[in-house]
């Protein structure tokens, strides 16, 4: 199999499994600031299979929409894998979809626990959830791209191995 580069070749990739298996998609975004979310609506059709995303930027609204665990924020800090595995659950609640895509992390700039550069993001569905922490820190600009290209990479596979 051909190593894709192209992002857009992604989403369409991702865009035609979902609608060949009547599949939905949502996503929950902090650091990334909706850029997932478009990306995948560039493709049209989208509307197909796409029903929508959250910038969810502040705590407070993780928690109240996406049903993120306060505790589990002043725990593990909101940039950490309970809180974006309950981001990805919480927007196929939200949406009603069968999968979603997430992420929360310190792009720009990080605190005393966690450097600047980690980003956690997530993909699956409500009952079958996956997670991946991102470390490298190139600046802003380029450690947000980096994560958007990584979480719709992981998501492809993790179609094509679930969906056949």
């Amino acid at each position: 199999m051909r190593k894709i580069h192209n992002m857009k070749e992604i989403a369409e990739q991702i865009q035609a499994i979902m609608i060949a298996h009547s599949k939905t998609l949502s996503t929950a975004e902090s650091c990334t600031s909706g850029r997932i979310a478009a990306l995948l609506t560039t493709i049209s059709g989208a509307s197909n299979y796409f029903q929508g995303g959250l910038v969810a930027y502040q705590d407070h609204l993780k928690v109240q929409y996406l049903g993120v665990s306060p505790e589990d924020i002043e725990r593990y800090d909101v940039v950490s894998q309970p809180v974006v595995e309950q981001m990805v659950r919480g927007a196929c609640q939200l949406f009603g979809t069968d999968f979603a895509l997430a992420s929360t992390g310190y792009a720009g700039t990080g605190t005393e626990r966690i450097p600047s550069g980690t980003i956690w993001i997530g993909w699956g569905s409500q009952d079958d959830v996956h997670s991946l922490c991102l470390t490298e820190d190139n600046g802003r600009e380029a450690n947000t791209q980096h994560a958007v290209d990584t979480v719709l990479q992981e998501f492809l596979k993790y179609l094509k191995e679930r969906i056949k």
